[in-house]
């Protein structure tokens, strides 16, 4: 009996299942990455649709958990990113002019401010363990969702189970960037009527 296990084994032992869910994180993370950006060049190409994974209904629901608790702590060390700001320096590193920041006061008080964001970076590595994901994770998705208190992913059914063993297939996105807008039919209007 299963009594008070959470969670889906998904045919695998506790580390396969676990560098299953990082790995689907990454990749939903990592749609959202603009391919201009040096950083990303050696990565595959750009995505069909940004923001957008399709896998298995049940790893999609287990998956879901995981990516919300990153966008949480990615957007928690948002006011102190703003804070740390109002010290930071725009010189070169390695510059004599940032050298001299260096050993200013100001950079004592930006590391003091910036030291809550290096705690949630290192916290989402090792919740994901990949470093790009990461930077597009704080750089992209969460200044996106500050406004929103939670519920950042959707999981879409489709109606089309997968080829090969019939599974339930599901599209897990994130929130506004897809969304379909309803639009109002207007009332239609007849050439001879008064208004």
């Amino acid at each position: 009996m299963r009594h008070r296990r959470t969670g889906r084994k998904l045919g695998r032992n506790p580390n396969h299942q676990r560098a299953l869910l990082r790995s689907l994180a990454c990749g939903l993370i990592l749609t959202e990455r603009d391919t201009d950006d040096l950083r990303f060049i050696a990565l595959d190409a750009a995505p069909k649709v940004k923001g957008r994974i399709t896998t298995t209904l049940a790893k999609a629901k287990e998956v879901r958990p995981l990516v919300e608790k990153c966008i949480t702590v990615a957007k928690k060390s948002i006011p102190a990113q703003e804070a740390a700001s109002a010290f930071a320096t725009d010189a070169k590193r390695g510059s004599d002019e940032w050298k001299t920041w260096r050993k200013s006061e100001a950079w004592k008080k930006w590391n003091a401010a910036i030291a809550p964001v290096v705690a949630a970076r290192r916290r989402c590595i090792q919740l994901l363990g990949d470093k790009k994901a990461v930077i597009v994770l704080f750089d992209e998705i969460a200044p996106r969702f500050v406004d929103r208190p939670g519920g950042y992913t959707r999981i879409l059914k489709l109606a089309k189970p997968r080829l090969g063993d019939a599974g339930d297939r599901a599209i897990l996105e994130f929130v506004g960037k897809n969304d379909r807008v309803a639009k109002k039919a207007q009332k239609p209007t007849f050439e001879g009527a008064a208004t």
